[in-house]
């Protein structure tokens, strides 16, 4: 394995659309099928990349119809494989390729546990048997989807350099109400410029709508967190809640794209918008957003039992 230097850091990922579609929400089984493969062909002629995974219900066979209309515009697409074991991994990029009927994925999230996490951390085989599927173009890149429960599978490999060559980026909830890697991991994603896919955009809705109406948050650390950070959001004069994440995600250098889920067409719209001519928010902003995210990581996060949150 070759080490990549910092500078080469800078250009992985980059030829990403600044929102990603994610298809989550094309499998939602209370919605008509073929006005499902409506919504995903009108997403596919924006020509943004897509992400999906066959933990979204009916998502795969959504998107497979959608594809067969217009082969030539099938989007790229980032796939979660998710395993315990190298063997689970390759045994999801079959199902996926196969559900999908294409022959490669462009970008695999590595979502890992397990023997495959500890042996990762130790530098084991599973790191030389996923540089064979890149060389052998089944999955062009890698990136290592993250939690706060096992960010220490991050950090040990990145600080040891394991994966160097084989991992592009991270991939993890970023938005203004979820920084989903521990403080540890995040220092060190800094230093080392890693390159991030920012997962669940608006964090899951209107920040004043996780706020004010009962029952709209599905857990209560996201109303209390909203609370707080409604005022900043205010503060900045910014109308939509949409524009405002989309632009804290890019506020960050590092920060390739942002993935957002809808199948209403406004709401799909509002993101085509606020991902063209992408302005950082204002410095003071930020560190506002960073400094309450590095307390509710220490105080919360880190705590936090897996799948809790």
């Amino acid at each position: 394995m070759n080490a990549i230097n910092f500078s080469e850091k800078s250009v992985l990922l980059n030829d990403l659309s600044p929102f990603i579609y994610g298809t989550k929400r094309l499998g939602d089984d209370s919605i008509p099928f073929e006005e499902r493969v409506e919504i995903a062909k009108a997403a596919i002629d924006t020509k943004l990349w897509f992400h999906t995974s066959n933990q979204y219900g009916s998502a795969l066979k959504v998107l497979n119809k959608a594809f067969r209309y217009e082969r030539n515009k099938i989007p790229q697409l980032i796939v979660k494989l998710a395993g315990k074991t190298i063997d689970e991994i390759k045994a999801e990029y079959q199902k996926h390729t196969k559900a999908l009927e294409i022959a490669s994925i462009d970008i695999g999230q590595l979502s890992l546990d397990g023997e495959i996490a500890e042996d990762i951390v130790r530098g084991g085989k599973s790191i030389i048997s996923l540089e064979k599927l890149k060389q052998r173009g089944q999955v062009k890149r890698f990136v290592l989807e993250v939690f706060p429960w096992n960010s220490d599978i991050a950090l040990n490999a990145l600080k040891n350099g394991y994966t160097d060559g084989i991992i592009d980026g991270l991939i993890f909830y970023f938005n203004p109400l979820q920084r989903f890697v521990s403080n540890e991991l995040w220092d060190l994603i800094n230093e080392k410029s890693e390159p991030i896919i920012a997962l669940r955009t608006i964090a899951g809705g209107p920040v004043h709508s996780l706020r004010n109406v009962e029952g709209f948050a599905w857990k209560e650390y996201l109303k209390e967190r909203a609370t707080q950070i409604a005022p900043i959001f205010e503060q900045s004069g910014l109308a939509s809640w949409t524009e405002f994440c989309m632009r804290f995600a890019h506020s960050f250098p590092q920060v390739r794209a942002s993935v957002g889920s809808t199948i209403d067409a406004e709401h799909f719209h509002q993101f085509l918008m606020a991902s063209e001519q992408i302005e950082p928010l204002p410095s003071g902003i930020i560190n506002q957003i960073e400094k309450l995210q590095q307390k509710w990581s220490a105080e919360t996060d880190s705590k936090a039992e897996p799948w809790s949150m």
